[in-house]
């Protein structure tokens, strides 16, 4: 498996990846697929930001994707980011999403962010462990926030912090 910066030529791959979870999960709470063209938008959006959107790839295939950005929009959180991460399900439960995790933790590092941020759904028992091995940990509980499927949700927060800073750095 190879982990590296997505290009335009994988949005029709992500898009894929994507609209699995849309139809077929509660990891995504929209109920909308996208196709190519969103996706290129999401892509340059991203790339603009600064904020990375990384593929790993087996065999010439897109296996998989991660990304972050703003957890929320005021100046004041931009030490912190909020990732996604989401795995072609023939490659469920064979590193994908830890290899595409570690490679976006140390994005986010390099880029000096202080905290990583995951919602997720609290039935994912699968990603929360995913996070606990990586050093996430749990800091909310916000139940039937969401619906999907005819069903309320409740969203498991986690975060890790990234550095040992003990003040902000007030350039960045």
């Amino acid at each position: 498996m190879h982990i590296r910066h997505a290009t335009v030529e994988d949005c029709a791959a992500i898009a894929t990846i994507y609209n699995h979870a849309v139809v077929n999960t509660a990891a995504i709470w929209n109920d909308t697929t996208v196709d190519d063209e969103n996706r290129r938008v999401w892509l340059g959006h991203r790339q603009a930001a600064g904020y990375p959107v990384l593929v790993a790839v087996e065999n010439d295939e897109v296996t998989g994707y991660a990304s972050f950005g703003d957890w929320r929009a005021f100046e004041g959180f931009r030490h912190t980011v909020e990732h996604s991460v989401y795995v072609h399900p023939d490659w469920h439960g064979k590193g994908t999403g830890k290899a595409l995790m570690i490679a976006l933790i140390n994005e986010a590092k390099r880029i000096g962010k202080h905290v990583m941020v995951a919602g997720i759904e609290a039935q994912n028992h699968g990603s929360i462990r995913l996070h606990q091995n990586l050093g996430f940990t749990i800091t909310a509980q916000m139940p039937q926030v969401g619906t999907k499927f005819g069903r309320w949700l409740d969203l498991t927060f986690m975060q890790l912090q990234l550095d040992n800073r003990q003040l902000p750095d007030t350039l960045r």
